[in-house]
């Protein structure tokens, strides 16, 4: 029954080939401009690490005086946590697991005369990161807490540095030597690049590809190493890292289970509490504990001239649906001479219905595959911006389907206000007309 319905379908189309022609390039062009913009707002609104994303969650604490105001145009200053304040979470060990990070760039000096110096961005971090977000390892893995508290000089590299500096041999138990200070190399990733880079500072570049190499915090801290991100202080004087009045590490703990996630925010609202009788935490308490995802939601990722690029898209993908719908009931009404003959031998409404469906279908997956091609260009496009997400901007299996989908759903929507008014025709008085 469908191939006699296509058949029918593929000659009325062939019939009128310049109007079949505008109403798949309307569609296509619909679909491949929405489809360019829902795939860059897939890709960055996408979960970074979906195995352990219902377990991750993101302490928020805000330390600052009542004296501070927030600046719009600046990045959230209480959205990272002081030194004095991760260390406490740390020490309380009320997760399942904990870590403090901050990113860095270190030079690395090679020990190959023919590589220069370079300078490469990392992070430091505590021993649970790599057990707690699943770090893939290629050889070796990380340290342990004893080794954090004896800030012990040690590193994991990332899979494009150890290739860089040592070729295709085992990197694991060389040593790499970082400013002016060698460590052993421990562990090697499998090129570990989760996008967003959701555990670090995400007002800078939460997309690309950043990380090169995993401190121990303690060892960068002891050596003095330069830290990048956001860094938010309200007093003065000493050692800012190190002191209880500047926001720069994040802080990510594993919860699992939400009688967990509950006692946590209870233990979070209880140290608030305890800070404040210490002469600190002036503001009311409002401790609030985010999952990953809405972490991120949060944090606002999505540039906002993406989210208004999306809607611009489909603003066109709806002008280009009434073109269509306009155009397949021009070309059904002019039809209406078939539709009574056929109805006069004893076709029935839901036949001439079911006809004019399928050829709307084809239309769409006609109109799908241009809006393919078109979308592919599109994208093609968005990786030559200089924007750090562009890169991102590939469709998967999912957005395919997703195209010929929406393409089809589109056009056979756009044909039924058409396919019902053809079969509301009169057939006998088209007939006493011929």
């Amino acid at each position: 029954m469908f191939g006699y319905y296509f058949d029918l379908a593929r000659r009325s189309l062939i019939r009128s080939p310049i109007l079949t022609a505008m109403m798949v390039l309307a569609i296509g062009l619909g679909i491949g401009a929405s489809m360019t913009m829902l795939t860059v707002l897939h890709v960055m609104s996408g979960d970074p690490i979906p195995e352990h994303s219902g377990q991750l969650y993101y302490p928020h604490l805000d330390a600052r005086p009542l004296s501070s105001k927030d600046d719009k145009n600046a990045p959230d200053p209480s959205a990272n946590l002081s030194w004095i304040d991760a260390s406490n979470l740390l020490q309380a060990h009320r997760g399942d697991r904990q870590a403090a990070m901050a990113g860095g760039s270190v030079l690395v000096r090679p020990a190959q005369t023919s590589l220069r110096p370079f300078f490469e961005t990392g992070h430091y971090i505590t021993a649970d990161f790599f057990p707690m977000f699943d770090v893939p390892f290629r050889t070796g893995g990380g340290w342990t807490q004893v080794q954090d508290e004896q800030h012990e000089r040690v590193v994991v590299l990332n899979g494009d540095l150890a290739r860089k500096l040592f070729g295709d041999t085992s990197a694991t138990g060389k040593i790499v030597r970082l400013q002016d200070t060698d460590f052993r190399v421990i562990g090697v990733l499998n090129d570990w690049y989760p996008q967003p880079a959701f555990y670090g500072d995400t007002s800078g570049h939460a997309f690309g590809k950043t990380d090169e190499f995993f401190l121990p915090l303690t060892t960068a801290m002891d050596l003095k190493f330069d830290s990048n991100g956001n860094m938010s202080c309200w007093g003065s004087g000493g050692d800012q890292r190190t002191s209880g009045e500047c926001t720069w590490l994040q802080f990510w703990v594993s919860l699992d289970g939400p009688t967990k996630v509950h006692a946590y925010q209870q233990f979070l609202e209880d140290y608030w509490r305890q800070q404040q009788a210490h002469g600190r935490f002036a503001r009311p308490v409002d401790a609030k504990l985010y999952g990953l995802l809405a972490w991120l939601d949060h944090m606002q990722l999505v540039p906002g001239d993406v989210r208004l690029q999306l809607w611009l898209a489909l603003g066109f993908l709806a002008v280009c649906m009434v073109n269509i719908v306009g155009l397949l009931l021009a070309k059904f009404l002019r039809r209406s001479g078939e539709v009574s003959v056929r109805r006069a031998l004893g076709a029935r409404r839901r036949d001439i219905f079911l006809q004019f469906g399928v050829e709307s279908a084809v239309i769409g997956v006609a109109g799908g595959l241009l809006g393919l091609g078109i979308a592919q260009l599109g994208l093609w496009s968005v990786r030559h911006r200089p924007d750090d997400y562009a890169h991102l901007a590939q469709m998967d299996v999912s957005m395919l389907l997703g195209t010929l989908v929406l393409a089809i759903v589109a056009s056979v929507l756009a044909g039924l206000l058409p396919a019902w008014r053809a079969c509301r025709i009169t057939p006998a008085l088209q007939l006493k007309t011929q």
